[in-house]
């Protein structure tokens, strides 16, 4: 694949559907509003100003450090706007990103309202100005319990519309299961929220099939470790469950060791609808740009194959469908 080839798979419209909206937070922001305030995370950082984390329980301490410093609506609002810049920058014309209650407002629903707003003032502005559109997915924390997810749930079934779309799990896999968490879904389903969940990410294809059987859910955040179970894959396909893959991720976390060996490309072909997504790109050294560039030098997709991926995409978004037909409209080669 010839560099022309490579420039234009780089600069193709994409829809992202898997994005923690905090973990999107590029370090310098983070850096800046912690000095501002005068909060000392320095050990969130490596000398270069990366984040700095050594596996991915102490990644989601490092996380939950950055965040720590995210304390008022004009801050969420503040870090909207910088997130969205940057995934304008790399084409990114439709967004969905998991949104926290915990981490706006601690699950009061008043409060979770103020965050939101401001949250959804920002986006507007940058929407008129980027061109890209957001959309919320709420989002319990799996290793903060049931008890706070019947919370949070009730934080996304109070605001549920156009713009909070979904409710989605996120957090260590590796705690509880996911039936635990039946409850919470079964309050966001009743509010018209579509349902996402982490699975097969850390733990094997029964963590895939009890997503799918237990919260009923029609998106799974990764599901990779599926291929491990060609039933488990072929249920998937059956069901049109779409997973929202993040590669960078999966390699820089060593869910897999190489992106050769990542089995994105055998669940597509395997007829797995599956999408692409940077999960949480400061602290993966990843964007939306270098995800398809990597994927067309490792497996090849062309143009074509990940025009088709993001119309995937689109068709598994959780928005209205008057966006929807906008998105795929800005996704035909001719617009």
């Amino acid at each position: 694949m010839d560099e022309e080839q490579l420039h234009r798979i780089a600069n193709l419209p994409k829809v992202e559907l898997h994005t923690h909206f905090e973990g999107c937070a590029p370090p310098v922001f983070i850096r800046g509003l912690a000095a501002e305030k005068k909060i000392d995370i320095s050990k969130a950082f490596k000398a270069d100003g990366s984040y700095a984390y050594r596996d991915f329980v102490h990644f989601l301490e490092v996380y939950e450090a950055a965040t720590s410093v995210l304390k008022t609506p004009e801050d969420f609002a503040r870090l909207c706007t910088a997130v969205l810049e940057q995934s304008a920058e790399n084409g990114v014309i439709y967004q969905e990103t998991f949104l926290s209650p915990d981490f706006c407002g601690g699950g009061d629903v008043a409060a979770w309202r103020e965050y939101l707003h401001a949250i959804q003032e920002a986006a507007s502005v940058a929407e008129r100005a980027h061109g890209i559109v957001l959309r919320g997915i709420v989002t319990p924390i799996r290793h903060f319990g049931p008890d706070k997810a019947k919370r949070t749930a009730l934080c996304a079934a109070e605001t549920a519309g156009d713009w909070i779309v979904g409710l989605g799990m996120g957090g260590d896999e590796n705690k509880g299961k996911q039936r635990d968490f039946a409850y919470a879904f079964d309050m966001a389903r009743e509010a018209g929220l579509r349902l996402t969940t982490h699975a097969g990410e850390w733990r094997g294809p029964e963590e895939v099939r009890d997503a799918v059987n237990d919260l009923r859910v029609e998106r799974i955040g990764h599901g990779v470790r599926a291929i491990y179970d060609l039933a488990t894959v072929d249920m998937l396909a059956e069901r049109e469950i779409t997973l929202e893959v993040c590669p960078g991720s999966n390699v820089f976390l060593g869910v897999f060791p190489s992106l050769d060996q990542h089995p994105i490309d055998q669940l597509r072909r395997r007829g797995v609808k599956v999408t692409v997504s940077t999960d949480d790109p400061p602290f993966f050294h990843t964007t939306m740009r270098d995800e398809y560039v990597n994927l067309a030098k490792t497996f090849g997709w062309d143009e074509a194959i990940l025009t088709d991926i993001n119309k995937t995409a689109a068709g598994a978004a959780f928005c209205d469908q008057t966006t929807r037909d906008a998105i795929l409209k800005k996704l035909e080669p001719s617009s």
